[in-house]
Formats: C-alpha cells, structure tokens, sequence
C-alpha cells in the first residue's frame, strides 16, 4: 500500500497540471522573420496615395539579416539603399524602426521612426502603431499604423503604411532565389 501512495499522488497531480501558455504571437512573428534569415524579396508598390511616389515603378527588394536581438530588412528601391526596417522584442513588446541613412553612412535628420506592435497580430503579420517620437519627428505622421505580413508559405511579403484610417502605400515583396 506504501508503495502505491506515491505512484497514485504522480498519478493525481499529473492530471492538475496545467498546459503551457500558448505562444505570445509577437515572439510568433519573430519567430517567423528568423525563419527567414538569409532570404530575398523583391517585388515592387502595389498602392500608393500618391501616383508619382519616389516608389513608383521602381523595383523594390530585401533580404532578412538577423541578429541575436533585431531582425533587419535593408531595403533598396531602384538604385537607392537608404533604407532598413528593423524588428525587435523588447520587453515592452514587438517594435519596428525605420532607420534612414545618407550614401556616406550617416543618419537621414528624419530617422529611427516606427512604433511598437498594437494587440492582437499573429505570428504572420503584426501592425506597428507611431509612437510620440515618430509623431514629433514627421508631420502628420501621428496615426501612422505600418503593418508587415508574411504570406502562409512564406513567398509573400506585404509593407502596408496607413495614415488617419486611409492607406498611403503598399509594397508587395516576393521570395527570390539567391
């Protein structure tokens, strides 16, 4: 009987045990730019406000360079590479900057600007909301929402920019070889 009463009380507190909390969907969707680490992406603006954008029928491309804490996407537009999104988790939550440079190397006077994750995203596309740096730094920029997705099998980058509730631009990306 002794030895029973430490199998059966195994037995019992096994079954109270509770299931690990689902995955945070923002760890999710760092998850899902890792594993896409070394990938290109190129495609070109599918929408934008304003017919002659400097985006305008020009290609577009990327390719995911990860770190141990950011994932960056460099992105070039036509011949221009002043561009890198930069996705990172800090314990406030999910981020994205918009870091801008000259050809030399130094930063744009408008730069680092983006916002952290609003709730609900998933681990395919999360919405970025403009925090009060970005609002100070770019006019009208204050209702900025950027919302990156990833496609199901993982071919299809979107970068959606809406502004006041309307959208401003959309870039649809891609996966390429090499």
């Amino acid at each position: 009987m002794r030895s029973l009463l430490p199998a059966l009380a195994a037995v019992l507190l096994a079954g109270c045990a509770t299931a690990p909390p689902p995955l945070d969907a923002r760890d999710g969707f760092m998850a899902t730019l890792k594993g896409m680490c070394g990938q290109r992406f190129e495609g070109a603006l599918s929408y934008a406000i304003d017919p002659n954008s400097e985006f305008a029928n020009k290609t577009i491309s990327t390719e995911v360079v990860c770190t141990a804490d950011a994932v960056r996407m460099p992105v070039q537009v036509g011949e221009n590479r002043s561009r890198t999104w930069i996705f990172t988790r800090p314990p406030a939550g999910l981020e994205l900057r918009h870091d801008h440079r000259h050809p030399d190397g130094t930063p744009d006077t408008v730069t680092m600007y983006g916002g952290m994750a609003k709730e609900g995203g998933s681990a395919r596309s999360q919405a970025f909301l403009a925090d009060a740096y970005t609002a100070k730094l770019v006019p009208g920029a204050e209702t900025n929402v950027w919302t990156v997705s990833l496609s199901q099998d993982g071919s299809v980058l979107t970068y959606r920019l809406d502004r006041h509730d309307k959208p401003r631009a959309e870039f649809v990306l891609k996966r390429v070889a090499g």
